[in-house]
């Protein structure tokens, strides 16, 4: 689309040069004239008009530049074009500065957030560069600058310095289209023309790429680049990003070294999906026990066994650990290395006594829980999500920190398993990313199950009547939002508030982290050097196993195949499911998220208390719930809370991700009896609330009339 809107910039240009002939051949005569006659006062005035013109951002500075080149030839066109553009820029600066500080501040709000950080960072430079590539405009580089501590005098000269080449280039158009003997297409189509307007077309790309190579120069210059390598990337982490990142580039025939400390599979295999979703399994089928009754089977005796369980366990990690073994991967083309990996440069990575140099690097480090700093915490000998599974005996009184979807799903297993459980969250509601009526379900759902649930509370310390005694009991002091407070007695504490980025750990030059605590990375996944990629939990946005998946692919692609074309990561449609019962699983914005973000909607709702496979199956508890744009069946997002919500959201993940609606979701056969059809019938709720009602009208007096 840039490189069409270019081209037909340039076929106005020329086309109206064309079309006003006679007229603009007569002015510029006749400027040439008083060049001739008077030529300091004509240039005089013309610089004059041009500093106006900038200073006061009018949108003519571009056909000024080629006027200028047209009236006085490349050489003092760009003398006198370059010092008023820069002269004009600057005074346009000095005004915002001092007249409209507040009100470019409210219109330009969202380009500042991006040009303060790249001030804050080196203003010079970065302002360089935005005027060497206009990334936004002129006008608004003026504006928005005007808001930072820069000093205006380096305002000048750096923008002086930057839009130099930009404007040559200009000027060398305006001086071939003035310097044609003819007003026809072959006047006007000379090969000095053509070749002015090719280097105008060009100049954008070619600049960028002599920014890349700059800015490629001043980030590896403290570097000794190898002359050849061992291989073309090496992975550090072998968790979900790091896997998908080493089979991609194994399969398309690259050498992959795939480095690892700790136990292939990472996380998920081993402290985090697989282990936690055979937990709630086992948990499910003794609350499925202690229900048979209600479903006309005998009542069944005894409860769960907390060793058994647990070891079913660690035997589904054992069934799923050759997926994501050595032996596997090294078939598949990958060098498996064990160790410690320490990144040296941007080629060299050393693990033990060893170092691998290579032409990429892609982090998939990935995240380790959080752990807050509460007075008392380290006697209590907390477990996290992912020590939990080495604990022997079953808590008797349980205390899990965190509201989220870890603290939730665990605090359920939990209680299902027969502990005695208290969960308490600072959010206001359970899964507070989710719809408020789905965390009031899941809240409801633990406390029928028997948990305790505190939600807008905060724990303050922790103390025990015997703190030699690391088994407890303990007491958790808390307060609460509405002022209240008091103590928690527990055997067990689990914290469950998050996972923070290992980022400090691999690297001997500074990497930059973000506010959140992830690796800084551009749009491509790319770290400020180039051939360092980082993907996964490390990064974020999204600390989902299928999200590090799905980076894996751009990062692996880009590092290997980016430079003939890097591809921009897509988070456009992100499922999410929370695996309590009922599950909850979402796609797109919560009815909270459009109220912010100001969009005009529309809620619908399906309750499944309606759905006859719900009601056969004994879970006729939950909903699906969906947020268009209002006025049309565009959809903005999905949440689905049901027993199999997991299974139902890829529809709503489907349609999202191809633009389908809701009339296409109606028009779809949906199997009787399945839980999928509350989908069908949501957006029959839709339909229903869209009915046309003028053509209704109509139908029944035709239908009328026909009985006549």
């Amino acid at each position: 689309m840039k490189k069409i809107l270019i081209l037909l910039l340039l076929a106005l240009v020329v086309g109206a040069y064309w079309w006003l002939g006679d007229d603009v051949q007569l002015a510029v005569d006749w400027f040439q004239a008083q060049l001739h006659e008077q030529p300091v006062s004509a240039g005089v005035l013309f610089f004059v008009a041009y500093v106006v013109v900038t200073a006061f951002s009018l949108p003519i500075a571009a056909l000024m530049t080629l006027l200028g080149g047209a009236l006085f030839g490349l050489g003092w066109g760009l003398l006198i074009i370059s010092f008023a553009s820069s002269i004009g820029a600057t005074l346009a600066f000095i005004l915002a500065r001092t007249l409209v500080r507040d009100w470019v501040q409210q219109r330009f709000a969202n380009e500042l957030k991006t040009i303060n950080r790249g001030v804050e960072k080196d203003g010079a430079y970065y302002l360089f560069t935005l005027r060497l590539i206009p990334v936004v405009p002129f006008f608004a580089i003026n504006l928005a600058f005007a808001l930072t501590p820069m000093k205006a005098l380096t305002f000048y000269w750096v923008s002086q310095l930057g839009m130099l080449a930009g404007t040559a280039v200009f000027v060398n158009a305006g001086a071939e289209l003035g310097a044609v003997e003819s007003l026809s297409a072959s006047g006007i189509l000379t090969p000095g023309v053509i070749g002015a307007f090719v280097m105008l077309a060009a100049l954008p790309y070619v600049l960028r790429a002599l920014v890349g190579r700059f800015e490629a120069y001043r980030i590896y210059k403290p570097f000794n680049k190898p002359k050849q390598f061992d291989t073309n990337m090496v992975v550090i982490g072998a968790g979900a990003a790091g896997l998908v990142t080493s089979y991609i580039a194994a399969a398309v025939k690259a050498k992959v070294t795939l480095i690892e400390r700790e136990k292939m599979g990472g996380d998920c295999l081993n402290t985090g999906c697989v282990p936690s979703k055979a937990l709630i399994s086992g948990a499910k089928v003794a609350k499925n026990l202690e229900l048979a009754t209600n479903l006309g089977a005998p009542k069944i005796s005894g409860g769960p066994d907390f060793k058994q369980v647990m070891a079913r366990v660690h035997g589904a990690i054992e069934a799923i650990e050759p997926h994501d073994s050595i032996e596997r991967y090294t078939d598949l083309g990958v060098d498996c290395v064990t160790g410690d990996a320490r990144i040296l440069s941007p080629w060299e990575v050393q693990v033990g006594d060893k170092t691998i140099t290579t032409r990429n690097i892609v982090i998939a480090a990935g995240a380790a829980p959080r752990v807050p700093k509460i007075p008392g915490i380290e006697a209590t000998d907390y477990v996290t999500s992912e020590d939990l599974w080495q604990i022997q005996e079953q808590p008797k009184r349980l205390l899990i920190m965190g509201g989220g979807p870890i603290g939730c799903e665990l605090a359920q297993a939990f209680t299902r398993l027969g502990s005695e459980v208290t969960l308490i969250g600072r959010g206001k509601q359970l899964l507070p990313k989710e719809e408020g009526d789905a965390g009031a379900l899941i809240e409801k759902s633990l406390v029928r199950d028997g948990a305790t649930v505190m939600t807008s509370t905060a724990i303050e310390s922790f103390s025990s009547d015997t703190l030699s005694n690391d088994k407890g009991p303990h007491l958790a002091n808390w307060t609460s939002s509405d002022g209240s407070s008091g103590s928690v007695e527990f055997d067990q504490l689990l914290i469950a508030i998050g996972r923070e980025a290992r980022t400090d750990q691999f690297c001997d030059f500074k990497l930059p982290v973000t506010a959140a605590g992830t690796l800084e990375v551009n749009e491509y996944l790319q770290t400020p050097y180039p051939n360092i990629y980082a993907c996964g939990d490390v990064v974020g946005p999204y600390q989902f196993t299928h999200v590090a998946a799905h980076q894996a692919w751009y990062a692996s692609v880009n590092a290997l195949f980016g430079s003939f074309k890097k591809f921009k990561v897509d988070y456009r449609v992100i499922p999410r499911v929370t695996f309590t019962s009922p599950e909850v699983a979402s796609v797109g914005v919560t009815e909270a998220e459009a109220q912010e973000q100001g969009l005009e909607y529309e809620i619908s709702r399906y309750d499944l208390s309606d759905l006859d496979r719900a009601i056969t199956d004994g879970c006729a508890e939950g909903f699906v719930k969906v947020v268009t744009r209002k006025g049309s069946d565009k959809i903005l997002g999905a949440t689905v809370v049901a027993e199999h919500a997991g299974e139902m959201l890829p529809e709503w993940v489907l349609a999202m991700k191809h633009g389908l609606g809701l009339n296409k979701i109606l028009g779809t056969i949906h199997a009787y009896p399945t839980f999928n059809e509350a989908n069908k019938f949501l957006a029959g709720e839709w339909k229903k609330s869209h009915k046309p009602e003028g053509v209704l009208r109509w139908l029944q007096r035709y239908h009328q009339w026909l009985r006549k």
